[in-house]
């Protein structure tokens, strides 16, 4: 039996025993849909802008119209981009097993709960969702925002921004909070298609760790967090996610 065919034995008996499971996604997973990571995205009339200019709050308030425009450009890159058997197979295990599995990402694309995952915890916040750029007055519905580009409140002129978290923001305080809870409660957790350079995403793995929990790492190639991991499974998320969850 092959190294990896041990180690995915392994990690399958700890998931089996596992009260509970939390799984930390990033990049890889939704690469491996076709969703263009976001610096890839900045291909024909965007090739020309560096990330800082088209995602953070400074850039918006220079310049709504072209950050809203460029939102606009990924929502239609990723509109018909599919999960994949990755997605696929954290929402089945959740499915089979009820409240076993807390599932974390760093995605934004919504694959994962097109998946038929429920619960996700969006640390960088949801590309398809919208949300007002400042505090909400009482006439600042989304459902009754005026069009425009981007859409703005008709009664104070509120613009509308996507619901991302831009590069110099914090996450979001609840999200991240549950996710800490989840790191620290769980038996096995999962990190899949991440670098383990961001964080405080990251460190999540790390807090797992110091709890108690086994770390599997999954990833076709090294990530910072492979000297925390207790098993390093090198391979794609659509490829070994089945295998291990199935």
């Amino acid at each position: 039996m092959s190294h990896l065919a041990n180690d995915l034995d392994m990690a399958r008996r700890w998931l089996a025993d596992a009260a509970h499971v939390a799984v930390l996604t990033g990049a890889g997973v939704s690469a491996e849909s076709g969703v263009p990571t976001f610096r890839d995205a900045l291909t024909g009339l965007w090739a020309h802008f560096r990330p800082e200019e088209l995602a953070t709050e400074d850039a918006f308030r220079r310049d709504p119209a072209r950050v809203w425009d460029w939102y606009q450009h990924r929502r239609r890159m990723l509109r018909d981009v599919l999960p994949n058997a990755g997605h696929r197979a954290l929402a089945a295990f959740q499915q089979r097993h009820p409240g076993r599995l807390t599932l974390v990402t760093q995605n934004v694309d919504g694959l994962h709960q097109r998946a038929g995952s429920e619960g996700v915890l969006c640390l960088h916040g949801d590309l398809f969702a919208d949300r007002w750029l400042d505090a909400a007055r009482a006439c600042c519905r989304l459902d009754a925002a005026a069009a425009g580009s981007p859409p703005h409140c008709g009664g104070c002129g509120n613009l509308v921004r996507p619901g991302v978290v831009w590069f110099g923001e914090a996450l979001p305080v609840a999200a991240l909070e549950a996710a800490e809870r989840a790191a620290h409660a769980c038996d096995v957790m999962l990190v899949a298609g991440t670098s383990g350079q961001v964080y405080p995403a990251a460190g999540l793995a790390h807090l797992a760790r110091r709890a108690g929990a086994q770390v599997v790492i999954v990833n076709p190639g090294p990530t910072e967090l492979d000297d925390t991991a207790h098993l390093v499974l090198a391979g794609t998320s659509a490829r070994l996610l089945p295998e291990l969850l199935g």
